[in-house]
């Protein structure tokens, strides 16, 4: 059931994105890239250890830089991290004990992180003058 909340989730808002116009800014998907892997960050401090709360800040950091390099020079960077983080919530159990995050949440998030990966690579396929950001 978290699968298809997260797909359902990820449609809404990047259905509503494009509807309003929030996807024509280029640091929209990029901030969206920042706030997803804050939550990891979130659920440390709700329920975990000092140690798990720096190891969430520091791969939540890494998604931070990809998405400044994805507003700053080239959107595939926020693609390649969106579908990388759907990745990470489907292995983040196996390598690091977070006790605060909710057992249905790495289904949920992986749905919502690769179907809004793919959004925004039609997005880019689309419109290619998009892509890099360079010289803005």
């Amino acid at each position: 059931m978290e699968y298809l909340i997260g797909l359902i989730l990820s449609l809404a808002v990047a259905g509503f994105a494009a509807v309003v116009g929030f996807d024509r800014e280029r640091a929209f998907y990029p901030t969206v890239l920042i706030v997803i892997a804050s939550y990891y960050v979130l659920f440390a401090a709700m329920g975990a250890s000092r140690r798990t709360l720096i190891i969430e800040i520091v791969l939540a950091g890494g998604f931070l830089l990809a998405a400044a390099l994805g507003f700053r020079k080239n959107c595939w960077f926020v693609v390649a991290a969106l579908i990388g983080h759907g990745i990470f919530d489907f292995v983040h159990r196996f390598f690091i004990d977070n006790p605060g995050v909710p057992h249905w949440w790495p289904g949920f998030c992986l749905a919502f992180d690769a179907l809004l990966g793919a959004f925004l690579t039609m997005r880019l396929i689309r419109h290619p003058e998009r892509v890099s950001f360079e010289g803005r």
